[in-house]
């Protein structure tokens, strides 16, 4: 097999959605870091959103997983914990995704800007947390919906 180029394994990464966030691909999130050829192992640089991630052993796996489909057969999985992952990685597509998920965006203010389902501003927090650490529970008081807001890490 003709060994595939760093941007078709980033293609195929693309690919990957988030275990916890399916409408975000890995490297929407950002937590990709660096995709390169070591002699014949590819090596790839994953930075998990925070070090105790209980997502990131999956992550893990569903990387491995695809790009053996794919035909990698030497890969090796590197772990960068320095610097953190923050969400100022993500991409604009990926904000754009959040948002059509009904999870508002991160923004740099510590609050959503709009209500992800109707559009409104007279929002309120309800909770600093919500289904995962790294988002918290907001409710529109225009069309009365909760959601979740992807906080600014």
């Amino acid at each position: 097999m003709t060994r595939p180029s760093v941007d078709q394994v980033w293609e195929w990464l693309g690919a990957i959605p988030d275990p916890e966030i399916p409408a975000i691909s890995l490297t929407d999130l950002g937590i990709i870091r660096d995709v390169d050829w070591q002699d014949d192992t590819l090596v790839v640089t994953v930075t998990p959103t925070y070090s105790g991630c209980p997502a990131t052993s999956l992550i893990n796996m569903e990387i491995e997983t695809a790009l053996r489909g794919h035909g990698i057969e030497n890969l090796e999985l590197k772990r960068q914990l320095s610097p953190a992952w923050t969400t100022d990685w993500m991409t604009e597509e990926g904000r754009a995704k959040l948002e059509e998920y009904g999870i508002a965006p991160p923004q740099p203010a510590g609050g959503p800007e709009r209500c992800p389902r109707c559009g409104g501003a007279n929002l309120e927090k309800l909770s600093q947390f919500g289904s995962t650490p790294c988002k918290a529970q907001w409710r529109c008081r225009d069309c009365l919906e909760p959601f979740e807001y992807f906080k600014c890490i």
